[in-house]
């Protein structure tokens, strides 16, 4: 079945964003590209790169986007897993591990862009992570009685934690260093959940002592 003139956007689309993240690495950051480079790797002439993004911050903030995106999806997934059984944090640290192990040039863009000198790509990352702590805030209220300030500064701990343990993921090296690096976390991630519990019974409120 021949493609229709929407797919066929769509599927070149889709290769202008492969080739952007395939020339990702520890040593080249998405500013270093060149749309003649993505053009070039994505199999089309670089006229054709506008049919498809204005220039190529729109296509970073397309892979900011979609790997806020994806990762948030994948956690809602863990989420639902936890719902048959099984520990909340060990399933949502091994299932974050995952990601980054199998996703390293997109995470490495957004740890990038995060402190980056473009005001839009740092935006843009900040609103994505802002949805992640949303996102665990809401799980955090349906499970435990707190109000959203507290659930929110619980949120946001777990992930810095968990962020913090993912740009440590991209220096490991052997399986056995990573699976290291996830007990870690997820007592440190336990500590918080222990802490936030002690001090919600002592009655303690956000900017409280």
């Amino acid at each position: 079945m021949s493609l229709n003139r929407a797919q066929k956007k769509e599927q070149t689309r889709r290769l202008l964003i492969n080739a952007a993240l395939a020339q990702l690495s520890d040593e080249r950051s998405f500013g270093s590209l060149s749309l003649r480079e993505v053009a070039r790797q994505a199999g089309i002439a670089p006229t054709s790169f506008y049919r498809h993004f204005q220039d190529m911050d729109e296509l970073g903030l397309t892979l900011v986007d979609e790997a806020g995106l994806t990762l948030r999806q994948l956690m809602r997934k863990a989420r639902q897993r936890i719902e048959s059984g099984g520990s909340a944090i060990q399933t949502s640290v091994e299932t974050f591990m995952e990601y980054v192990t199998n996703n390293q040039n997109i995470f490495r863009l957004i740890l990038r862009e995060r402190s980056g000198s473009s005001r839009l790509f740092r935006a843009a990352v900040s609103r994505e992570i802002a949805h992640f702590c949303d996102e665990l805030a809401d799980y955090i209220q349906s499970i435990t009685p707190c109000d959203r300030a507290f659930a929110r500064v619980q949120a946001d701990a777990m992930v810095a934690l968990v962020f913090n343990a993912g740009t440590e993921a991209l220096e490991q090296q052997s399986g056995e260093q990573r699976r290291a690096l996830t007990t870690k976390t997820v007592v440190q991630l336990r500590m918080v959940a222990a802490g936030s519990q002690t001090l919600r019974q002592q009655g303690a409120a956000v900017g409280g002592r």
